[in-house]
């Protein structure tokens, strides 16, 4: 006789039990056995995997949530220093967080969107008109380099990364040195050291400017290649947020600095 098991767990689990009659075992017939065999293996959604349409509808919403955001920043301009505060929290967060957040990225998104809405109603009032010049010019600066990037056009390089990384570590310092200078009141121009006009008529701002909207659009074909790469590695659903958040960075730079390089146009 078959000892029985002491667990419960086990003792009281139809697989694990000693009731089993052999009688009560259904074996598959020949047809219901090639049913199961003819069956479509799962694919990346069913396993929980990575697939373009998946990140596209995490894109989607959360630039959704982003516009929610810049509708409360544009009727509340104030906001947008707080926000664009904890925006840079938030995205240090999720920058170094090994497991993607979908609440801190929507979070972030939302927060972000407040910025982004106090800022646009800042340049708005001083240019008028100049937010939509910026959405449109942002909207094809994106679909250019989707386009140039889907045709093989472009490919991210480690040379050219590289040359990158060292180009955002110096814009990134003298930003920050353009805004001490700026803040203590040792430049007067608007923009700081950017006003500085070091060809007559052309200000440092408008040649930085132009720069900088390049090394945005290299960062979008690094985003792209990060996608591409994590649903042919199949990776895990839950990185689909990942790339919805670094996509949400890169176009909220660049449309920042395009909406800054058309205000440095007009003035």
């Amino acid at each position: 006789m078959a000892a029985t098991s002491s667990n419960p767990a086990f003792r009281n689990s139809p697989a694990f039990g000693t009731g089993i009659k052999p009688d009560a075992i259904i074996i598959p017939t020949a047809d219901q056995l090639n049913e199961q065999f003819g069956r479509p293996s799962a694919g990346p959604a069913e396993t929980g995997r990575m697939t373009y349409q998946d990140t596209i509808v995490k894109i989607i919403v959360s630039f959704g949530v982003l516009l929610i955001g810049a509708a409360i920043g544009w009727v509340v301009p104030v906001l947008a220093i707080p926000a664009a505060i904890a925006g840079l929290v938030l995205a240090l967060v999720n920058t170094f967080k090994k497991q993607p957040s979908r609440a801190l990225i929507l979070t972030y998104a939302a927060v972000e969107g407040v910025f982004v809405g106090g800022i646009s109603n800042f340049f708005n009032a001083q240019w008028d008109g100049i937010v939509p010049q910026a959405v449109f010019g942002t909207l094809g600066v994106v679909a250019v380099t989707l386009a140039l990037f889907a045709s093989g056009k472009v490919r991210a390089s480690k040379r050219a990364t590289k040359v990158f990384l060292v180009a955002i570590v110096g814009y990134a310092a003298f930003s920050l040195v353009n805004v001490v200078l700026m803040l203590t009141g040792v430049t007067s121009g608007m923009f700081g050291l950017r006003s500085i006009e070091i060809i007559p008529g052309v200000p440092l701002g408008a040649i930085l400017g132009i720069f900088v909207v390049l090394l945005a659009s290299y960062s979008l074909v690094l985003d792209f290649d990060s996608i591409k790469t994590g649903v042919e590695r199949g990776a895990p659903s839950i990185f689909g947020w990942q790339a919805a958040f670094g996509i949400m960075v890169t176009v909220v730079w660049l449309y920042v600095e395009i909406l800054r390089l058309i205000a440095i146009f007009r003035d």
